[in-house]
């Protein structure tokens, strides 16, 4: 059993949220009852992600209800991801303040928010995918190009916790707010069309484009690791990264070397099991950071993971490859959620416990 730091430190520089969306979360924070838990909050704002996201799925599985045929998707649908989109931003914003607002902050809660945006932070990307539409030959976005967007992201998120790991302080990057403009995307889709996607912008450049740099441009900035270091040992600061980076090698040899082409198959299935896969591992850095133990080298999903990537390439699989992905995602989403839950229910009951004790104390005394 590890034991939580209670201190959180978090720095957020970015001028879109300092100056707008703060001030907006400030005066939404008001309106919450004092009697609502703040973990209710993240939670709530998770779920609206996972509904909208399974939402989409139904009316667009292969990402190609955008670009083959407009219109498959009900407009409804894009103007309630703008509003389930605004919704969870707006709680994951505000369950932090609420947590201090009513003197209830802990390192659990701390570690529930960050746990569920490891996870959150990809399905917001794959529900975007579908506004975007699989490349037709004519417009859209490849498989690969959304494997390789996803990547980037997930990168970032990465590289914000592994700086928390090594410096205490968890320096939100820019993109963390600037990845809202989802929401205008979602509403611009849902009043013009899933054409505006499919016109060239500005010199012959789609707005697609524009969300590349968007999404180069949020890369975190690693200089406060100089400043703030507090790993001497170089081995001890890198060692979070070995488990993710051999995630995205193996997933990405999967992608390359299938002989089936599994990502063209399946690409819905196949990003979301990267989605969940990079969750539980970063859920561990975030723990260890948290707890200030130290990470292990290899996470346990790797092994599992490697043989059936070798399985897949070397054609083992054969036919069946589209059946263990399918098998093998679902796996790996039920080991998170129970992984997920035997950590938070194993700390809240302690927690509850130690609040048990201190108020018989108290009593005695």
């Amino acid at each position: 059993m590890f034991a939580f730091s209670s201190q959180y430190s978090a720095v957020d520089t970015n001028p879109l949220s300092v100056y707008v969306m703060q001030p907006i979360w400030n005066k939404i924070i008001k309106i919450v009852p004092l009697w609502i838990a703040p973990n209710l909050l993240t939670f709530s704002g998770f779920v609206m992600i996972l509904f909208n996201y399974f939402l989409i799925s139904f009316y667009d599985w292969d990402y190609t209800a955008s670009g083959t045929s407009p219109g498959l998707v009900p407009t409804w649908v894009w103007l309630f991801s703008a509003f389930t989109t605004f919704c969870a931003y707006a709680l994951d914003s505000i369950d932090g303040k609420h947590a201090r607002r009513t003197q209830s902050s802990t390192p659990l809660g701390e570690l529930f928010d960050h746990g569920l945006d490891s996870w959150a932070t990809s399905i917001f990307v794959l529900s975007f995918f579908s506004v975007c539409s699989r490349d037709n030959g004519k417009n859209g976005v490849s498989v690969y190009t959304m494997y390789i967007y996803l990547s980037i992201v997930l990168f970032n998120f990465m590289c914000s916790h592994w700086e928390k790991y090594n410096t205490g302080v968890l320096f939100l990057p820019w993109g963390y707010d600037i990845s809202q403009v989802l929401i205008a995307a979602y509403l611009l889709t849902g009043t013009v069309g899933v054409e505006v996607w499919q016109k060239p912008l500005l010199f012959g450049y789609y707005i697609t484009d524009v969300l590349v740099i968007l999404l180069i441009g949020e890369c975190p900035d690693l200089s406060h690791l100089k400043k703030t270091l507090k790993n001497d040992s170089l081995y001890e600061g890198l060692l979070p990264l070995v488990s993710p980076l051999l995630l995205f090698v193996l997933l990405t040899v999967w992608v390359v070397l299938s002989p089936s082409n599994i990502l063209a198959k399946q690409p819905r299935l196949f990003l979301w099991m990267v989605g969940v896969a990079f969750s539980n591992v970063i859920c561990k850095v975030i723990i260890c950071q948290m707890s200030s133990t130290q990470p292990e080298l290899f996470h346990w999903f790797l092994f599992p993971l490697a043989l059936v990537v070798y399985a897949a390439i070397s054609g083992l699989l054969g036919c069946t490859e589209e059946a263990v992905l399918g098998v093998f995602t679902a796996l790996v989403t039920a080991a998170h959620v129970h992984y997920g839950v035997c950590v938070v229910s194993k700390h809240a009951w302690k927690q509850f416990l130690v609040g048990a004790l201190s108020r018989s104390l108290n009593v005695y005394v």
